[in-house]
């Protein structure tokens, strides 16, 4: 087992990674649980495959525990789901000591500790990240939030947990659509910040695509490392954070605009880091080449490399929702070439509109 810290100025978490965690995770949580109560927030899809596992690991170390199952998927991260956590915190009479736990992907984990940060004012919660996009992005770093329906995440909290169990063996049986939109997540660590990084991903791509255990172990540890850095220097994304959001401006726009849930995360998260780039060669910051490597990466781990259509006037509108505008302008992250990265606030509209009508917009 792996472990990491991510140390902020109020508070400190470890973050484990490796294989058989699952197992552990009453050992590993009890030390850090305020009582012996936890409610364990899971969907439809992961309770079958883990869930009993996950609650006999806590009360073989004594503490009891209640589930709540959601229905799967983005589209419902919205107030009609998130009150069904709040009806079961309710009806097993939690207290503000009660940890929630969070058994699944980055939509149980954001709707988690979103629960956990209004519930009688702040409560402990746990991520137990079974995605590979949620064990290298989301589950790190206290970013909690449900969707509205003109913009992602727009409704939320930054609330950290106590601990993040990131056990490899789940990823198993992930479908492969999720992993490939996980490792849209993982290149972005590199493109941000982490040039060597990114070439391991070039000549490891095929060993993550066939889940090489070593390999993915790697590849969260990196991830994560660089995410609880970042973190840990500007928790409330007033600075560098925001390079975080690499592709996300552009990426949100594709979620919201498609309907939720009809791309995953990580898809237009891809779409938008190439999109991103592209602004970046547009302004001279990214060259020919680098923005081949970037697009022959993501293709070859079966990422799309293409936009939908949405229009240039929907485009602008649906950017103008997002949480990264600042003052009324757009701000977008662009790659400084290939392991540096910058925000641009005061964006060339003729250079937008050339991204948004060229190469990387599906026709």
């Amino acid at each position: 087992m792996i472990t990491l810290d991510l140390t902020l100025p109020d508070c400190r978490y470890p973050i484990h990674i490796g294989r058989g965690l699952l197992d552990r995770a009453g050992e590993l949580m009890a030390p850090v649980l305020p009582q012996p109560r936890a409610l364990i927030v899971t969907n439809d899809v992961v309770a079958p495959l883990y869930l009993a596992r996950l609650e006999a690991s806590l009360a073989a170390a004594g503490i009891q525990t209640r589930a709540v199952v959601l229905p799967d998927g983005e589209s419902h991260k919205d107030w009609q789901t998130l009150n069904l956590i709040f009806d079961a915190l309710i009806d097993m009479r939690a207290e503000r000591k009660t940890t929630l736990v969070a058994l699944g992907g980055g939509v149980v984990g954001d709707m988690t500790g979103f629960a956990a940060a209004c519930w009688q004012r702040g409560a402990p919660f746990v991520q137990v990240p079974t995605t590979l996009l949620a064990q290298v992005d989301s589950s790190v770093g206290g970013k909690t939030a449900i969707n509205h329906p003109a913009g992602k995440n727009m409704i939320g909290a930054f609330w950290q947990p106590r601990l993040v169990l990131a056990d490899i063996a789940l990823l198993d049986s992930l479908p492969p659509r999720e992993l490939s939109a996980g490792l849209a997540e993982v290149f972005k660590y590199g493109l941000i910040g982490d040039a060597g990084f990114f070439d391991w991903c070039e000549a490891q791509a095929a060993a993550l695509m066939a889940r090489d255990a070593d390999a993915l172990i790697h590849a969260v540890r990196r991830s994560c490392e660089m995410k609880a850095d970042i973190v840990g220097q500007d928790e409330k994304e007033q600075g560098v954070r925001a390079l975080l959001n690499l592709g996300h401006t552009f990426g949100h726009a594709i979620e919201a605009g498609l309907g939720f849930g009809v791309w995953l995360h990580g898809e237009a998260v891809a779409a938008g880091m190439l999109l991103a780039a592209d602004l970046a060669a547009q302004l001279g910051r990214q060259s020919a080449g680098e923005l081949d490597r970037i697009e022959a990466l993501l293709a070859a781990v079966q990422l799309p490399v293409r936009a939908p259509d949405l229009g240039l006037d929907a485009w602008l509108s649906l950017m103008g929702h997002d949480k990264k505008v600042d003052g009324g302008h757009l701000r977008f992250v662009v790659p400084d070439g290939i392991g540096r990265a910058s925000v641009e606030s005061d964006v060339d509209a003729d250079a937008l509109a050339r991204v948004l009508g060229g190469r990387f917009i599906a026709r």
